[in-house]
This record gives structure tokens, C-alpha cells and sequence, in this order.
């Protein structure tokens, strides 16, 4: 995919996944986005390659919740 076409759609997700953040948890955007971007799991989202943002964002923000509960990340890559 062209780079172009992947940051358009990471940042679409990044912004549907701040706002899931925010009322999952009843926390300020600030506080949203520090959980997002300082995540494993985001780092993981950015890699085109992961093919994590072809999944719904419910199923995003769940990935992320698991990683900030637990610690850990369960992801079947998808192909």
C-alpha cells in the first residue's frame, strides 16, 4: 500500500480508537493519547505489515485494553 494511503488510514483509526479511550474509560483526550501512543500496541498498529488496521476498532481498542490490564498482547497475525 502506498504510504500516503496507509497514514490517512492510521490516523483515522487513531482518531476513532481516541475516542474509544476516552468514554471506555471516562478519561480526557491527553490521557487517551498518552495510553495510545506510548502503547506496544501502537507501535505494532503502525507497522503496515501487522495488518492490525484491518481490524474493526472495537477489536483495536480491545487488543490495546489487554495490553494496559495485562501487559501482554494476543494477536494472531492476519493474512
Amino acid at each position: 500500500m502506498e504510504d500516503k494511503k496507509f497514514s490517512g488510514i492510521l490516523m483515522i483509526l487513531s482518531g476513532r480508537l481516541l475516542q474509544t479511550i476516552e468514554s471506555e474509560r471516562n478519561i480526557g483526550i491527553k490521557e487517551a493519547a498518552d495510553l495510545l501512543y506510548n502503547s506496544e500496541f501502537y507501535e505494532m498498529l503502525e507497522a503496515e505489515e501487522s495488518k492490525l488496521w484491518q481490524l474493526s476498532v472495537p477489536t483495536l481498542y480491545t487488543l490495546l485494553d489487554e495490553e494496559l490490564t495485562t501487559g501482554k498482547i494476543t494477536y494472531t497475525k492476519v493474512i
